[in-house]
């Protein structure tokens, strides 16, 4: 464990850090920004289900990196690995859509994996868990914004273990005297969003659609609003609730900027140089139809505010899809 003095300088400053999920897509950025940090070790335990050792290359070049596979469903190994662990950033998780068709297996994972990274963190006393948690636990905006008292109308399996994760964490926090602090992220996109598979996320759908030669598919009108937030930014803000004195929050990530459908597609068509139009099918797969966050808490809390508007984040994913899939704007 971290000296006083150490933690009276730097609160990471020669800390070792658990990062579950640290393979995945935001896990991995947080991996790398962690190492932009005065930690003495980072111990990444990873499934490798959804996330990819490709993921980790750069970091892995660092000998205060440790990657372990396994699952957070075994409490056997998830205790192993937190012992003498300070803090957690805690992102493994069965994705929303394999929730949807796995429910039995996303209540393994999801909750009662994250139950025992909960149990195990307080077991071993580490000083602060920052929890993964996603905007899908307030369902269909009642307002827009949503700040962080909008009702928790989720209405999906995955919403559903991620506002079980969140109970979990207050109950412990009273019981236990648990530090921690959950983050609702909204869309999050950028390098590392998996591409490959039957269900991806509406970036990789549409750039996908565009590498194959056909039609970008909008679901609905495309008036649909979200708000897009770029994964530096998703994973500074696990940084910054590492850091913050709070605990006992549950905090919006997000830009706080909407933006439709059709102004997304329209947009990465733009960046890959299509001529494709649109297709426009019934609305019958949109499980929220508008998300967009407000912003005070995580600035008054985490003193964070999103650095890369979509303007900026978008060309760095097209980019890094164009690397990864071979695509040629001009073919």
């Amino acid at each position: 464990m971290k000296t006083q003095s150490a933690s009276s300088q730097d609160p990471l400053r020669d800390a070792r850090v658990l990062v579950t999920g640290g393979a995945g897509f935001i896990g991995s950025h947080v991996v790398d920004q962690l190492l932009l940090r005065p930690v003495r070790e980072v111990v990444v335990l990873d499934d490798f289900s959804r996330g990819s050792r490709a993921n980790l290359v750069a970091a892995s070049a660092d000998s205060r990196v440790r990657v372990v596979e396994g699952s957070i469903t075994d409490l056997d190994l998830v205790r192993d690995v937190m012992r003498g662990t300070d803090y957690v950033a805690h992102l493994a998780a069965l994705w929303l859509y394999d929730c949807e068709r796995y429910p039995r297996t996303a209540l393994e994972v999801n909750a009662v994996g994250t139950y025992n990274v909960i149990e195990a963190a307080q077991e071993a006393g580490v000083e602060k868990l920052v929890y993964s948690s996603s905007a899908s636990v307030y369902g269909e905006a009642v307002s827009i914004p949503m700040s962080e008292q909008h009702p928790l109308n989720n209405r999906s399996m995955y919403g559903a273990t991620k506002v079980a994760g969140e109970q979990f964490l207050r109950a412990f926090g009273a019981r236990h005297g648990l530090r921690y602090i959950g983050l609702r992220y909204m869309n999050v996109y950028g390098p590392r969003l998996q591409y490959q598979g039957d269900y991806v996320s509406v970036v990789m759908n549409v750039l996908n659609r565009i590498g194959q030669g056909l039609s970008p598919v909008i679901f609905g009108d495309g008036s649909q609003i979200y708000d897009f937030t770029y994964v530096d930014d998703a994973a500074r803000a696990n940084i910054l609730a590492l850091d913050a004195a709070a605990s006992d929050e549950f905090i919006n990530i997000g830009v706080g900027v909407g933006t439709t459908i059709n102004e997304l597609v329209s947009s990465l068509l733009q960046m890959t140089r299509s001529s494709l139009p649109p297709e426009y099918r019934p609305a019958e797969r949109i499980p929220v139809k508008s998300r967009v966050s407000t912003t005070d808490t995580a600035e008054r809390v985490l003193g964070f505010r999103a650095h890369t508007p979509l303007a900026e984040g978008l060309p760095l994913t097209v980019r890094w899809w164009e690397k990864e899939t071979g695509y040629a704007r001009d073919q």
